[in-house]
């Protein structure tokens, strides 16, 4: 049996037309049937193709940094108009990507500047901000602007998108390719933003998962896909904007998979209320989430106020850490709940899972590697086998990017041979343990080089949120004038914990050079609209009064002794 590589368009068009009458989204405005939702997808591609904007150079005349399509920026809150985006991009043969609208003017020109995109697709409240931003872009962009209720009128030039819609027939004559890009924009927290090019047929199965599940193998036709659609639906709530990759790629295979997306009726903030009502109205069995950013709002409104949440089996969670009070929390105002945390990133996709429905699963601190996950030496000079010592590169071979958009250097750097093989290698720093499962210890950018040795900020932000008394906590490194740099950390509590509890709670757990020297109690973590941290605050936070060494916290006697060893060691980097 030979597998067939899928177009996610094709996919999508294919499920409608198997079950026309069921509903692809639920949301505020509305519903909309499988047979609608295709159909204003076709229009949007047709209306696209009739302005000439279509593929210009196949995949194979191509490097792996370049795109032979048109790109098309969707500056957009969550609703079914970025569903459409998506899909009548993949139909038209043009490449969609993300835009974080938290942006401001300088930020978003960097963006478009960097990915030229052809078409805006943008909410009307984006109006004014875009606006600043047009006279500095190329000119021929296509504005397709989609009303939201905000009073802003059409930008000079400007298609309303309805009308868009309406002007043209939901006839499509271009026939997607696997080969066809879908572009995920990075989040810039580690530098600038860069556009990740995925080949539809590698990002299909390594990252959204639209595999054959009970024969455990790919599928070996569209329609064999299509066909598998039966039964009643999955509902899926996506909590995280749509330009997180972790929600597209959750609404991505519902769409694939003849589920309903739904959307709380008010979805262009994240509002724990709305989605535990929305749960509750439209029997919702799947949430998805980024991390203990909206674990904890989650979990505090469904303290407050007893939701009907029977419907719910399944949590997933990706792209930033839950942690295990969290996790325990939710099992237990939850039970019977499957928590599924996925491992991976815009340049490797989903590399491995952690699954718990109750408390002692809930404390793993490890996962479950894909079959192409791996774990590489230091050095880049050979793949390490389980058990090895010290700490290695997550990597991932097989299906994986092509690349980073216009940038073949940083592609090369990002995208090694080892040995033999292509991986792609994202920055995390793992170990591969002997009973085959990975121990994530968190991004080198993120690493913390104190006196020579390394600390990783993950790791002790998991052992601080494990403290009763700790809500949430973010590690990372401030200025030392003698080691180079020092470990803080920046705290939410309750209770009468003090920073002596805390970090003595550090040292029975932690090596004791990797407790924090510096703790700040914060009413808040400053986080994204998509649920990673704020660093540019954390920094200031913490080094408004960086110095040598806390005055608050002399260095004890055995770290004092401990941190001299590694100054005085050659084999520190």
């Amino acid at each position: 049996m030979v597998a067939t590589e899928l177009n996610l368009g094709s996919v999508v068009a294919a499920v409608a037309a198997r079950v026309p009458a069921r509903q692809a989204v639920l949301s505020g405005t509305g519903s909309t049937s499988y047979g609608q939702f295709i159909d204003r997808s076709r229009r949007l591609a047709q209306f696209l193709g009739d302005r000439g904007i279509q593929l210009h150079t196949e995949r194979a005349q191509l490097e792996g940094h370049q795109s032979g399509q048109p790109l098309l920026a969707q500056y957009l809150h969550n609703g079914p108009e970025y569903l459409e985006g998506l899909v009548g991009s993949f139909l038209a043969r043009v490449a969609p990507f993300n835009v974080n609208y938290r942006y401001r003017p300088a930020e978003l020109e960097y963006l478009l500047k960097d990915a030229r995109p052809s078409v805006i697709q943008y909410h009307a409240a984006f109006a004014p901000v875009l606006r600043e931003v047009l006279p500095t872009l190329t000119g021929s962009e296509l504005l397709l602007q989609v009303a939201d209720g905000s009073t802003n009128p059409l930008l000079p030039g400007a298609w309303d998108y309805e009308r868009a819609l309406a002007s043209v027939p939901g006839r499509v004559e271009v026939q997607p390719s696997p080969d066809d890009l879908y572009v995920i924009y990075t989040g810039g927290t580690t530098g600038m933003p860069k556009g990740v090019l995925w080949r539809q047929g590698d990002v299909a199965v390594s990252t959204i998962g639209l595999r054959n599940r009970r024969q455990r193998r790919e599928w070996l036709s569209v329609s064999e896909c299509a066909d598998a659609v039966r039964g009643q639906p999955a509902r899926l709530l996506p909590c995280a904007p749509m330009m997180h990759g972790a929600a597209q790629w959750a609404a991505l295979l519902a769409l694939g998979t003849g589920a309903t997306v739904v959307f709380p009726d008010h979805a262009e903030h994240f509002d724990a209320a709305q989605v535990w009502r929305a749960v509750q109205r439209h029997q919702v069995s799947t949430i998805t989430m980024v991390g203990d950013a909206f674990a904890l709002p989650l979990i505090d409104e469904l303290e407050r106020h007893r939701y009907s949440a029977s419907s719910l089996r399944t949590i997933v969670s990706g792209g930033a850490a839950l942690h295990a009070n969290a996790k325990q929390r939710l099992l237990e105002l939850l039970p019977g709940v499957q928590i599924i945390e996925n491992i991976g990133s815009s340049e490797s996709g989903i590399l491995g899972s952690h699954r718990c429905s109750d408390a002692a699963g809930s404390a793993a601190a490890t996962f479950v590697p894909d079959h192409e996950t791996a774990v590489i030496a230091e050095d880049f000079a050979h793949v390490l086998a389980p058990g090895h010592q010290g700490v290695g590169w997550l990597a991932r071979c097989g299906r994986i990017p092509l690349g980073y958009l216009g940038d073949a250097a940083k592609t090369a750097r990002t995208f090694p041979v080892v040995g033999g093989t292509r991986f792609t290698v994202p920055g995390d720093r793992a170990r591969l343990l002997a009973d085959g499962s990975v121990q994530l210890l968190g991004r080198d950018s993120a690493t913390i080089n104190t006196g020579g040795e390394k600390v990783f900020a993950e790791e002790v932000e998991s052992v601080l949120k494990a403290h009763r008394d700790v809500v949430d906590a973010l590690v990372i490194a401030r200025p030392n004038e003698r080691w180079g740099q020092e470990v803080a950390a920046l705290v939410v509590a309750v209770g009468e914990t003090s920073q002596t509890e805390l970090t003595e709670f550090c040292r029975t757990r932690l090596a004791r050079y990797k407790a924090p020297r510096t703790i700040r109690f914060v009413e808040k973590i400053h986080r994204t609209v998509t649920g990673k941290p704020d660093y540019r605050w954390a920094e200031r936070e913490v080094c408004d009064s960086a110095s040598g060494a806390d005055p608050e916290m002399p260095i004890p006697k055995e770290d004092r002794k401990v941190i001299d060893e590694m100054s005085r060691s050659a084999s520190y980097e």
